[in-house]
């Protein structure tokens, strides 16, 4: 593929809090699924980090949405104009051509029904897609790890992202056995949101629940390397004065407790329909856990005390997905379980 090539390969992990799109085998974007439009023209203004900045801060005249809730596109028309941008920052040292027609592999929840793969698929062709493939996130997170998903064996991942976890048991390329549910990062989220409001009396924003997650978030209300408390600022539900109330660990640990518990019956459920013999290779081989929820800590230690199965994080969890598309985008032609359109 030259400067002059027609077709540009891209892989898209489409995520509900994040998009990372991959070309020749490097990761060239990874932004916030946010973004920003002009509320008379419907323009796009910003996407991405810029837009995130802009995100529970603007005024009427500009509004920020997140398109995708819950794993699939809520709002059709927003998600077309970030894939655009997003796609845009692919090749924005490339000013002089128009933009080539696009071959993409997308990464999908597993519990997609037919009409959201269809919105996933417009999408990408009114983004200039013209070869568009679609690959279940589980799977690609398999390819990701490095697992041989080919292979007669039994790998179970379970990917917690931001609207869905997906859970799935793999083998010789198809998906044996899966689990989709709508519990996931944004829950956690919500989670913590009621909880400071409930017990401290104090409102706290999405963006600021979200940052209570990543600096104190936990599943066990013991840790071996415990994390400092974080400081959170607020005005009070009450009298609108202005708080500074402590989290520490075990708080959130505790008000998280009934999401992961909703993960854990997800994933025993999952393990409920898969064939003996290869239960007998996931008790063998572990359960890989992958997705921005896999850093919430103690959660593997929670999920192996729980399942009597080790749970493994994996490497890289937060591109695992991404690096699966990308591999997948490679071997097109080699790998059946590809959704073409």
């Amino acid at each position: 593929m030259g400067l002059f090539s027609f077709t540009q390969e891209l892989a898209m992990d489409l995520g509900t809090a994040n998009t990372i799109i991959i070309s020749d085998g490097k990761i060239v974007v990874d932004e916030p699924s946010v973004v920003a439009l002009d509320s008379h023209t419907n323009k796009m203004i910003a996407v991405g980090e810029k837009a995130k900045l802009m995100y529970e801060k603007a005024g009427s005249a500009i509004r920020v949405i997140r398109p995708l809730r819950d794993g699939v596109i809520a709002d059709f028309n927003a998600c077309e104009q970030m894939m655009r941008g997003l796609i845009k920052m692919v090749h924005k040292g490339n000013r002089l051509f128009a933009p080539p027609s696009l071959r993409m592999v997308i990464g999908v929840p597993s519990g997609s029904t037919e009409v959201e793969l269809r919105a996933v698929r417009d999408s990408a062709e009114h983004a200039n897609g013209r070869d568009v493939y679609l690959i279940y996130e589980p799977m690609a997170a398999a390819i990701g790890i490095g697992l041989d998903v080919e292979a007669p064996e039994g790998n179970m991942i379970v990917d917690i992202g931001g609207g869905t976890t997906e859970i799935a048991v793999i083998s010789l390329g198809g998906i044996v056995s899966n689990n989709s549910i709508k519990m996931a990062g944004d829950d956690f989220t919500a989670d913590i949101q009621e909880y400071m409001s409930r017990q401290h009396n104090i409102k706290v924003s999405e963006r600021m629940a979200e940052r209570i997650k990543i600096h104190v978030g936990a599943a066990l209300s013991e840790l071996d390397e415990a994390p400092e408390d974080y400081t959170v600022y607020g005005p009070n539900r009450i009298t609108a004065l202005p708080m500074e109330v402590p989290v520490c660990y075990q708080e959130i640990a505790h008000c998280l407790e009934k999401s992961i518990a909703k993960i854990e019956t997800a994933v025993l459920n999952a393990l409920e329909n898969t064939p003996p013999e290869l239960y007998a290779d996931i008790v063998k081989n572990g359960i890989y856990l992958t997705g921005g929820g896999a850093l919430l800590r103690g959660l593997d230690k929670r999920l192996t005390d729980k399942i009597n199965i080790p749970f493994h994080v994996a490497e890289d969890p937060l591109h695992c997905v991404a690096k699966g598309t990308g591999i997948a985008l490679k071997n097109v032609d080699n790998y059946s379980f590809l959704i073409k359109s």
